[in-house]
């Protein structure tokens, strides 16, 4: 080993290493040295994580059942206090240190407390006998009542240490409970002061938390002054988290009208959990989990759980309505869009780190899984329409996300640039999307129509060449190599798939517009095939419209009507001609065989055309996707059977798409 390490070189001044260069930290000094060990930092977060361990310990006396009332007072001059209506922290003699309180001994060592064996709390947040003694030292004056057994003490500390003995102060009735009043200290956090509105808050989510609970919040009126925070609020929620979950999505579209809510008990008195789930039509949704009260932001075993019973689920209902789709139900699928609280109580949780941000613990997973699964399982089944929009609104996110994957398609140039077909393309000379709109055409013929019809600086012209791809029915190699949709794509300069973006969407509206006859008919339900299919964020926002051209001129004298169909053309002889007049009547063969003066006035000008603006109800989202598949899908036989069904005696022919 000498000749590996060579021999030591010659020691530098003042570097001497002996026992008296071992230094012994005592009491509550360690957390004073290295408070990010124990609260995470020295920041805002950790200031609040001080006020959020003593609510915990408050909160852990309700969720016991030894209290119901909660009390948090927020002072000028960064002074907070705590107040529950408990059995108030024991105040005897410890046995192991017989010459201080229980009370001192909680506050001024680290690792005591009462929710290590189980037998005082059966489920329990709070660092589990760090929280007050790390609160303690690292604030500049703590002070603490106990009312207990029909008498008052009270002890004060400075910096973790005790600055006042327990003293009993006297006789109190009808009061019980503890009060903690406290100040950070600025040497630890500087000039750092509590924050109002993040208090209440917190006070609020824990009120919801748990339904059995009241929180009573005051504070100064000047330190919530020009804030939405109220200087002081009675927090009770009887219905729990779905209380939360109405607040939080108020005004929001949801694929189901009532959210999924339950509150269940583990088996063995293992503990419970409470979960309201509901799904958003667009935008973002959230998952917000708990253990034992306290936020798990990073998720943990319980979120696992939830997110199998979920999907297993999903599949399961899926199995029972012959979907095949739903086999590829993944969990992405479903939590895309969900908007939803997860709160569980369970002994002994353990999590990861100090902070406690993510639960650990194994059996989490499956007491929630197994609790859920069964809940989930009977709601879906008695609530067949609200489940079968839920199965067919997670099924369009897995063929979205298997889309994504399958897309390969390079990063799009700009539209004008891409179409190789001179003129195919007749954009309109205004910049911004707002206002303007893009005319998707039959043919060369009625594209030349529009172009001569349409407002240059608004309105836009992209001519298709008949039938397009029916992309229900196509492979994706085909759709990825069919040329008039890439020309449509280009055109319109959202992208696709997970390079979808709408605020790229170059025009305000896409109008949809052809021939008054069955062949227009078919190719209109081909391009809305292809929106619903690859596009439906657009469809979600209403940018997609339907042109209504008329099929016939009705003629007399001076005067011209309009009828879009042959009922229509009954209706308007009536209203508008005599039963003796001869009236002309000329049915138009297609948009390219309308003079350009005559289609912008029946159907291109704003304020004089129809428009029909194409639309997804939420609450008919499964009859919309059932209905997609029958009449576009692979299966002619479900196409036969709809014309049956619905041909109404008439002879019908069918045609495959």
């Amino acid at each position: 080993m000498s000749d590996l390490f060579g021999k030591p070189g010659p020691a530098k001044p003042g570097t001497a290493y002996t026992a008296a260069d071992i230094e012994v930290l005592e009491g509550l000094e360690p957390v004073r040295r290295r408070p990010g060990m124990y609260i995470g930092g020295t920041d805002d977060n950790a200031l609040h994580h001080l006020a959020a361990e003593i609510l915990d310990n408050a909160m852990d006396e309700a969720v016991a059942g030894h209290a119901d009332r909660i009390e948090v007072v927020l002072e000028a001059g960064n002074l907070l206090s705590v107040r529950d209506n408990g059995r108030g922290i024991p105040v005897d003699p410890h046995p192991k240190f017989p010459k201080l309180s229980a009370l001192e001994v909680i506050f001024t060592t680290l690792h005591s407390g009462g929710k290590f064996s189980g037998k005082a709390y059966d489920t329990s947040g709070g660092l589990h006998g760090v929280g007050s003694s790390v609160v303690n030292a690292l604030s500049e004056s703590l002070e603490v009542e106990v009312a207990r057994g029909g008498e008052l003490f009270r002890q004060g500390y400075a910096r973790g240490k005790p600055v006042t003995k327990l003293k009993r102060e006297g006789e109190v009735r009808n009061r019980r409970g503890t009060l903690i009043r406290f100040k950070p200290d600025p040497e630890i956090f500087g000039q750092l002061a509590f924050r109002a509105e993040r208090l209440f808050k917190l006070c609020r989510s824990k009120a919801y938390l748990y339904r059995g609970v009241e929180i009573r919040w005051r504070c100064e009126p000047k330190l919530v002054a020009g804030t939405d925070t109220p200087p002081e609020a009675t927090l009770h929620f009887p219905g729990g988290l779905a209380d939360f979950l109405s607040a939080a999505i108020e005004g929001r579209g949801t694929v189901v009208p009532e959210p999924f809510a339950a509150l269940l008990d583990f088996p063995a008195g293992a503990g419970r959990c409470e979960v309201a789930l509901t799904w958003l039509e667009q935008g973002d949704g959230f998952l917000s989990t708990y253990a034992n009260t306290i936020p798990t932001p990073q998720g943990g075993t319980h979120e696992a759980g939830l997110r199998a019973a979920l999907v297993k689920g999903l599949r399961g209902y899926g199995e029972l309505k012959k979907e095949k789709r739903a086999a590829t139900i993944t969990a992405e699928d479903v939590f895309t869009g969900l908007a939803g609280m997860l709160s569980v109580f369970i002994r002994e949780p353990q999590f990861q780190g100090q902070t406690k941000e993510k639960l650990t613990n194994a059996d989490a997973q499956r007491l929630v899984e197994t609790a859920l699964r069964d809940r989930f399982d009977h709601w879906l089944a008695g609530h067949p329409a609200m489940a079968d929009n839920l199965l067919a609104f997670a099924i369009e996110r897995a063929e979205e996300r298997l889309r994504r994957r399958a897309d390969k398609d390079t990063p799009r140039k700009t539209a004008t640039r891409k179409l190789r077909l001179p003129g195919k393309l007749a954009d309109c000379s205004r910049e911004s999307a707002q206002g303007t709109e893009i005319f998707l055409v039959e043919g060369d013929s009625a594209g030349g129509s529009a172009k001569q019809a349409r407002d240059r600086e608004t309105q836009a012209v992209l001519p298709l060449r008949g039938k397009i791809l029916n992309v229900a029915s196509a492979s994706a190699e085909k759709l990825r190599g069919n040329q008039e949709l890439k020309d449509l794509i280009e055109a319109l300069g959202c992208g696709v798939g997970d390079r979808f973006d709408l605020a790229r969407l170059r025009y305000g509206r896409v109008v949809i517009m052809t021939d008054a006859d069955v062949d227009g008919a078919h190719i209109a339900a081909l391009l809305m095939t292809f929106f619903y299919k690859e596009l439906p964020e657009m469809v979600r926002a209403g940018r997609v419209f339907l042109a209504q051209p008329p099929l016939y001129r009705l003629q007399h004298g001076g005067k011209s009507v309009y009828a879009m169909d042959d009922a229509d053309r009954e209706r308007q002889m009536k209203r508008h001609f005599k039963p003796n007049q001869k009236v002309e009547v000329s049915r138009f063969k297609g948009l390219g065989e309308m003079p350009p003066a005559l289609l912008r006035e029946t159907t291109m000008a704003p304020g004089k055309r129809t428009l029909l603006q194409v639309v997804l109800p939420p609450e008919e989202r499964a009859a919309t996707a059932e209905l997609m598949e029958a009449l576009m899908g692979r299966k002619p036989e479900l196409r036969f059977k709809f014309i049956q069904d619905n041909a109404a005696g008439l002879d019908a022919e069918l045609v495959d798409a």
